[in-house]
């Protein structure tokens, strides 16, 4: 499942799963927060999460964390 995200989305995920706010992903990886909002949102359809706690604990259990 992970492995249909897009390299920048596993980026943002990857940071995402570590606890940072939209706000701190951007200044990690130079975009913007609307940016990453859009990114975030992408995440959680491909992976069909309905928020980010589920996506980072999807991270967690797939031991990319």
């Amino acid at each position: 499942m992970l492995g249909t995200l897009a390299p920048r989305e596993s980026e943002v995920l990857r940071l995402l799963a570590e606890g940072m706010s939209n706000a701190e992903i951007g200044r990690g990886l130079s975009m913007s927060e609307a940016s990453v909002k859009t990114y975030v949102s992408r995440i959680l359809t491909k992976l069909n999460c309905s928020n980010r706690v589920q996506a980072a604990l999807l991270v967690r259990d797939a031991g990319h964390s």
